[in-house]
């Protein structure tokens, strides 16, 4: 028998790198392939059509990176799902910003990939006028559009929040967030700074949305307080814009980095500053004081599972059973639930 065909969206390195681990516990036993977020609808093909998506998962340099890192890994590439003629079995979805054509007709499951933005006045209209969730510009109602037919949440914070936004519980399962459950592993690392304060910063301006960049420059100066600082800027800002606008603001030695690893670099730290980044989560897990857009509270509410690393095994797992299962996602997660009671008792 022909084996069954997976396909896995990808999107950002973050998301790119959480689907490859899921991958890696399923290429054996099935045929899969992969490609990068694609336009959903009309509104979206124009967009990139018209070069207004340069900066975003669509096109420009996210779509080159997740291209390039399927080409390295000599991984099945099949663009928006269509090139290669497939009939898939089921569909990994990085996002549910757009519901494809590919995902319909066919089984699906969302994997969360980082936090969600702050949910603003536009965003709860979108929401209340049922226009699809990418016209909110911001990630605050990724996960919240109940398309697929299982969530993969981060924590039980992450999953009361996606229902509280119109997600089913049901539909929705905690297994921890690939890339996000394992922290301590991060703390071997031959990142050559140590001792520092470190600023992680957003693509706010890349994302079409205001920011005073000077300003939060000037005020993570005063959070340091003498001590040496550390820049990561976010994959998709403008090097050249945020670097002079760095070095202009800061104390010399400041320095600046856009490609090391991130997480290497919280856990030689002191003090971690963020703005909208899913790597405030990494400093809080390693026991830094954090600065964030978000809430402190909240956070902690929303914290990530910390289970050693197997949330991408469990992720396959429960596709493993859905991709053979007869019945609705609720209808297998279900059943899930009880197969691990029972197993917990033993």
């Amino acid at each position: 028998m022909p084996r069954k065909k997976i396909l896995f969206i990808i999107g950002s390195p973050n998301q790119t790198t959480q689907m490859y681990q899921i991958y890696q516990h399923l290429q054996d036993e099935f045929d899969c392939y992969f490609t990068q977020f694609f336009p959903g609808d009309w509104i979206m093909w124009f967009t990139k059509a018209s070069r207004m998506a340069e900066h975003t998962i669509l096109s420009g340099l996210f779509k080159q990176k997740g291209e390039q890192f399927v080409k390295d890994h000599g991984l099945q590439y099949d663009y928006a799902g269509r090139q290669l003629g497939n009939k898939y079995d089921l569909v990994f979805m990085c996002t549910d910003a757009s519901f494809p054509k590919v995902a319909r007709r066919t089984k699906s499951i969302w994997v969360q990939e980082g936090m969600v933005d702050p949910l603003d006045a536009w965003g709860k209209w979108v929401k209340r006028l049922g226009l699809p969730s990418y016209m909110a510009f911001r990630t605050s109602l990724n996960g919240c559009m109940n398309f697929s037919d299982i969530y993969c949440a981060a924590s039980e914070g992450y999953k009361s929040y996606f229902s509280g936004m119109g997600t089913e519980a049901e539909r929705i399962v905690v297994t921890g967030m690939p890339n996000f459950d394992n922290a301590a592993q991060y703390l071997d690392n031959d990142f050559p700074h140590k001792d520092y304060v470190l600023v992680c910063t957003s693509d706010i301006r890349e994302t079409y949305k205001k920011e005073n960049r000077i300003g939060f420059i000037r005020h993570c100066v005063s959070i340091a307080a003498g001590r040496p600082l550390v820049f990561k800027l976010h994959p998709n800002e403008v090097w050249d814009r945020a670097y002079y606008e760095i070095i202009n603001n800061t104390p010399a030695g400041t320095l600046v980095f856009q490609n090391e690893n991130t997480n290497h670099m919280i856990a030689n730290c002191q003090e971690l500053v963020t703005q909208y980044s899913t790597v405030v989560y990494i400093g809080m897990a390693l026991g830094k004081k954090v600065h964030s857009y978000f809430d402190y509270d909240l956070l902690q509410r929303l914290m990530p599972v910390q289970n050693g690393g197997t949330s991408a095994r469990t992720i396959a797992e429960i596709a493993r059973g859905y991709i053979h299962f007869n019945g609705s996602g609720s209808q297998y997660l279900q059943q899930f639930r009880k197969q691990n009671e029972l197993a917990e008792k033993r």
